[in-house]
């Protein structure tokens, strides 16, 4: 059957859409890390990147394995794609350790783009991701290279010793967050019960966002979809509300429509809007 006139491909070469890197570690089972990362970014129609930073074993039940990549491939692998083809912002993830976390927080320092640091601690079932050795250089080397940090509540516990119990608190949670240097912070309350709401401030601005609770207990890879989709938003140049507001669109809808894998906590759809 020939082609017809309006479904024929355009001749010539098309344009290179816009440039997001993720650098983060590796979910074998699909639905977090890297793999969600680019989803993430494909479904914000921009050109998705990454730069491995550990290999884990993973499935729906948790992590049952986990293996850090050395300082120098990690290094190599982003100075092979920034130097080449470019980027328009970046995204950070799960760094494992101190040595890691220092060596990405200097190449960014370095990349004159918005970032994105989700600061990864563990991962939805409960297992380590970060060693505590690296929570001081992740305070004072990585989240000042930060556009936006988007800790949750554990995470923030982790590097503030701020414990949030219910939302009245999470302005000095923030607080505590930007006195290590980010330029924002995504204060994510999706632990609290109730709406999940979030605040994202920049110490003087105050935003608070809210989105219905989904009865849905397969949302694994929020945290990594969140701050990819906040990143694409970034990179096309939104404004830090704009994309904020569209990441958290993108990510309750994906949450309302997680499906069930393997035997345990299934991940969210990252395709949810062309099903």
């Amino acid at each position: 059957m020939p082609i017809s006139r309006e479904s024929a491909p355009p001749s010539g070469p098309a344009r290179a859409p816009v440039r997001v890197l993720t650098v983060a570690g590796s979910d074998s089972g699909g639905g977090a890390g890297i793999q969600a990362d680019l989803k993430t970014m494909l479904a914000f129609g921009v050109h998705g990147m990454s730069v491995l930073t550990a290999v884990t074993a993973q499935n729906s039940r948790g992590v049952q394995g986990a293996w850090e990549l050395p300082v120098e491939a990690v290094r190599a692998q982003f100075r092979s794609v920034v130097d080449d083809i470019g980027v328009q912002a970046v995204k950070t993830g799960m760094l494992s350790s101190a040595a890691l976390v220092e060596t990405v927080a200097e190449l960014l320092a370095e990349t004159d783009v918005p970032v994105v640091v989700d600061p990864v601690g563990v991962s939805k079932h409960g297992d380590p991701l970060l060693a505590a050795s690296a929570l001081d250089s992740v305070r004072k080397r990585l989240l000042p290279t930060a556009t936006v940090a988007t800790p949750n509540l554990d995470e923030v516990a982790q590097l503030t010793g701020v414990e949030v119990r219910d939302e009245s608190e999470m302005p000095r949670a923030a607080a505590a967050v930007l006195a290590f240097g980010p330029r924002w912070v995504l204060i994510k309350g999706g632990h609290l019960p109730g709406d999940a709401v979030d605040l994202l401030t920049d110490g003087g601005e105050e935003h608070w966002l809210r989105a219905p609770r989904h009865d849905n207990r397969h949302t694994h890879g929020t945290g990594c979809t969140l701050a990819s989709a906040i990143a694409a938003g970034l990179g096309t140049g939104q404004g830090v509300l704009a994309a904020v507001v569209a990441a958290k669109e993108y990510v309750t809808g994906a949450i309302a429509n997680g499906f069930p894998l393997g035997g345990g906590i299934g991940p969210v759809d990252h395709a949810w809007r062309f099903r």
